[in-house]
């Protein structure tokens, strides 16, 4: 831990700071490995075949325009309904210059070429001078039958309905409604006076119109184009088109120039996801697990973090399936083998969040990497075999397959059809084959990735004290031959230890390694400890002094942290060693010196007897100080009964508590009554006092000769009548 806050802040923001901007960086470069359909352009030819990485169905953009095109195209402009005012309007038009002709025909003051001149000076209508010579030619009577029919002949015209483009069709269809009554120069007089005044009675109306087309318009689906991976969306040699490109982008094929929003997209995403990490972890390590805040631990998660986040963004954006076979899954693995699963359930979710960002199915590779991840860190546990790694990567993948078929069944608008389809069934086992994998590869990761960074964190992986755990580590075997007694010793204190570990919470594995360590020093001098000497033989301290005496057994600390440094033991495993006596006296040796010194402590160098280490520093050192001083105190006492068992636990433990041995372990009163409890359970089934048979004070029963036999009722069976009590060889091969 950090001992000054000041530099403990300044490393921690200089380290969230760096990782920040790497962070960003690893998001918004391109890929290299992106496939080079990145530079085509459209009119360009291709010069190689461009595959799908993946399958894809999309709404295409430039075929739904195309066929909007098409269909608005199609729309007729619409016009108003026939407006009758507008034939009133012309048939009072028309009676006006029929009554002006006739005053005309009837003003007998003019000349002849008075009335052609007045006539050709109608502003509605152009006459012919032949038309109006036959106008002021004709009899009143004739000019009558003119006017009227003119004037049927335009109604029956006007009650249809003639618009801008049909105005000459309706023209040039008067003559066939005009009476065939009449002579043709009358006919054509009328012709003419009709024509004149025809007029378009339905409007064209641009809101109607507009209208239509945007019926029309919202009427047209969304074409869609669909690629199964694999497929050829390029040939080589053929002319780039629109939709290629569309289908490329669309791929994730292309690398759009970035805009100042895809940056400023990035940045806060990234700003989020380092806020939520520094109060996650203030939260987890300052308040739940202090001594976890180091220099080493921090930066470890921030390279591993960064370590996966490029590599994902580097290899994921070209293909498909290698962002279903990526082994994300190992990075929270890895967390969980080495500082538990609560910090890897927590950390999946950023690093997912960042290797997802802005590539083609964001929410579906998302759900696939963090709800497989937690399944596999579920299934994972304590982490303490290779199968556990496997059976995790397998959970992970099989889970996270599941999350790609659900998301691929709410896609799909007919599911049914969509599982029986042979693409479908193709991508599924290509996606199977990934997860399959994704697997193995983020097991075989995890295993290399926690043995190496344990080293470096000066931590214990639960797989590496497995391995030391086994009785055929040379360390142990050299203790079982050598000091036989001491590897009972030992194991006896592991099994408590662990058991009581595991009682409060504690790692139970790492305390019953460390105990199964805590005395190997005693194979130097074997001879010089109680559990290693033969009953009846001679104690070699009997004949030494009390400061040799206790130097000889000091020695087994020292001499036990050479021996583990010599097997490369883990200095975590080294810390059983240094404080399973936790600084105490050789209390034997120093009660003979005080005697020998007339009973004046003052006399005594209390230095010589104390023990080299340190109070335990952790839970489970303290749990082993504790299991320690409570089975040599139980093996060597012999408690009759539970209740002596007890009593010699509680002076143990409270012993440890008066000297303040347990001050830095972090171990609860409560915690302590439980290690009591567990020690009295296990101790109780090793040390437990035998049972006195009873003896049977009545006389044996006399032998049962053939006379008794012979005088046994013939329905009982013999045998229930015979004692094992026949002592009598020859009766007893007469019966049988």
């Amino acid at each position: 831990m950090f001992k000054n806050p000041i530099w403990q802040g300044l490393f921690v923001s200089v380290l969230f700071l760096t990782t920040s901007g790497l962070a960003f960086f690893a998001i918004i470069t391109p890929s290299p490995l992106t496939p080079p359909a990145s530079s085509l352009v459209v009119g360009q030819v291709a010069s190689q075949d461009i595959v799908a990485p993946r399958s894809v169905t999309f709404d295409s953009k430039i075929l739904t325009e195309q066929e909007r095109g098409s269909v608005l195209r199609a729309i007729q402009p619409v016009y108003t309904t026939l407006d009758t005012s507008i034939a009133r309007r012309q048939m009072n038009h028309l009676r006006d210059v029929l009554a002006y002709i006739s005053s005309v025909r009837s003003d007998n003051y003019p000349s002849q070429e008075q009335k052609l001149e007045d006539l050709s000076a109608l502003e509605d209508i152009q006459f012919q001078t032949d038309i109006v010579k036959k106008i002021l030619a004709l009899s009143d009577t004739r000019w009558q039958g003119v006017q009227q029919e003119t004037i049927n002949v335009l109604e029956q015209v006007m009650r249809t309905t003639i618009r801008d483009n049909q105005l000459e069709d309706s023209r040039r269809g008067v003559p066939a409604i005009i009476s065939l009554s009449l002579p043709e120069d009358q006919a054509a007089i009328v012709s003419e006076l009709v024509k004149a005044y025809i007029a378009p009675n339905s409007q064209y109306s641009e809101p109607l119109t507009e209208a239509a087309r945007q019926q029309a318009r919202d009427q047209v689906k969304n074409i869609s184009r669909s690629y199964v991976l694999g497929e050829t969306i390029i040939s080589r040699g053929r002319l780039i088109t629109a939709l290629d490109i569309e289908a490329l982008q669309t791929l994730g094929l292309t690398q759009p120039t970035k805009k100042w929003q895809d940056y400023l997209g990035t940045a806060t995403l990234v700003l989020v996801i380092i806020i939520f990490c520094i109060v996650y972890l203030r939260k987890l390590f300052v308040v739940n697990h202090p001594r976890m805040l180091g220099k080493r631990a921090l930066f470890v998660l921030s390279v591993l973090f960064l370590g996966f986040l490029y590599t994902a963004r580097l290899v994921i954006p070209g293909d498909e399936l290698v962002a279903y076979l990526f082994p994300l899954s190992a990075y929270s693995l890895t967390l969980a083998a080495l500082f538990g699963s609560e910090l890897a359930i927590i950390s999946i979710l950023p690093l997912a969040l960042l290797v997802t960002y802005g590539i083609p199915n964001t929410l579906e590779l998302t759900m696939y990497h963090v709800l497989g991840t937690m399944f596999g860190i579920f299934f994972l546990g304590r982490a303490q075999r290779i199968s556990s790694f496997l059976g995790a990567s397998v959970v992970s993948a099989f889970t996270g397959l599941l999350v790609v078929v659900a998301y691929r069944f709410l896609e799909s608008p007919d599911a049914p059809a969509m599982i029986i389809s042979r693409s479908f069934q193709r991508e599924m086992i290509l996606l199977g084959s990934a997860a399959i994998g994704n697997s193995i590869s983020s097991a075989g990761l995890t295993i290399v990735l926690q043995f190496i960074l344990a080293q470096f964190l000066g931590v214990i992986s639960p797989l590496h004290l497995v391995e030391l755990s086994r009785p055929d580590h040379p360390l142990l075997r050299l203790l079982m031959q050598s000091a036989s007694g001491s590897y009972q010793h030992s194991l006896q204190v592991a099994n408590l230890s662990e058991q009581a570990a595991e009682r409060v919470n504690a790692n139970g594995l790492l305390a019953r390694v460390g105990a199964l360590y805590h005395d190997v020093g005693k194979i130097r001098n074997p001879a010089f400890f109680i559990e290693n000497q033969v009953p009846g033989q001679l104690n070699p301290h009997d004949d030494l002094d009390p400061a040799d005496s206790a130097t000889i057994i000091i020695a087994h600390v020292p001499d036990g942290l050479k021996l583990a440094r010599k097997y490369r033991l883990p200095r975590r495993i080294l810390s059983f060693i240094l404080e399973h006596h936790g600084g105490s006296l050789t209390r034997y040796q120093y009660v003979s010196a005080v005697k020998a010194a007339g009973g004046d402590e003052n006399q005594v160098d209390k230095n010589k007897y104390r023990y080299p280490g340190h109070r335990p520093q952790t839970r489970e050192t303290g749990i082993v100080m504790l299991a320690d001083g409570c089975e040599a105190a139980a093996r060597a006492k012999r408690p009759n009964n539970e209740d002596d068992l007890r009593i010699i636990i509680e002076n143990i433990i409270d012993s440890r508590l008066k000297e303040h041995l347990l001050d830095d372990t972090e171990l609860t009163l409560n915690d302590l009554s439980k290690i009591k409890e567990t020690f009295v359970e296990t101790l109780k089934g090793v040390y437990h006092p035998r049972i006195d048979y009873p003896k049977l004070d009545k006389p044996p029963d006399p032998p049962i000769t053939i006379e008794d036999v012979m005088r046994l009722p013939l329905h009982e069976p013999v045998s229930a009548k015979i004692s094992t009590s026949v002592s009598s060889t020859e009766d007893t091969e007469r019966i049988r």
